[in-house]
């Protein structure tokens, strides 16, 4: 199957994704001044930005990764539906993050849920890239195994660093933002290739 197909449907359903994110920014509902109310939304602007910051980085990384096959055979079909199950999941870490940052014990469950959530994601990228090591057929022909290697080495900071803040959100909900910020600034940067 050519690459295009694939790219074609996984930038629908991450355009979906993406978009899904901003239902759960509601509109306040008061009598009172507007403008506090506004004002107390902040976890859901915070939290709206975060992950379509991450989204954003994730549909930027998937282009380059998919930029470098020559084709797309049927486990990597499977492995890239598993990266969308895994994004298109994030909405809903994302409100829950939202509704209880600022309720103290519920705001360091919702912080680790979104962790684990990030871990899933960075695992289904993973998974995509060690197939990619082991299948040179599906790789283009300036696309080495020493490449792929790289390419999942470098993904791997994300289910190490994701799986790191499950626990830390039960110590500071507060320095998963910080982590979860330095991994989506590390993913930004461009490799060599």
């Amino acid at each position: 199957m050519p690459t295009s197909r694939l790219e074609a449907f996984s930038d629908g359903v991450l355009a979906i994704a993406i978009t899904l994110l901003i239902i759960d920014v509601k509109v306040p509902d008061t009598s009172g001044s507007l403008s506090t109310a506004l004002g107390r939304l902040w976890p859901s602007y915070l939290s709206f930005l975060i992950s379509f910051a991450i989204i954003g980085i994730i549909w930027v990384n998937h282009h380059m990764l998919i930029a470098r096959l020559a084709v797309i055979d049927r486990p990597l079909l499977f492995l890239n539906l598993l990266l969308l199950l895994t994004v298109v999941w994030l909405p809903f870490p994302t409100a829950l993050l939202a509704h209880y940052a600022r309720h103290g014990a519920q705001a360091h469950a919702a912080a680790a849920v979104y962790g684990a959530s990030m871990t899933a994601i960075g695992l289904a990228f993973a998974a995509m890239w060690a197939y990619l090591v082991r299948k040179p057929g599906v790789r283009a022909a300036d696309f080495s195994e020493t490449d792929a290697r790289e390419g999942l080495r470098r993904t791997l900071a994300g289910p190490i660093g994701y799986t790191a803040t499950v626990p830390l959100a039960f110590v500071s909900p507060v320095a998963c933002l910080v982590v979860w910020a330095a991994l989506a600034v590390y993913f930004i940067i461009p490799t060599g290739r």
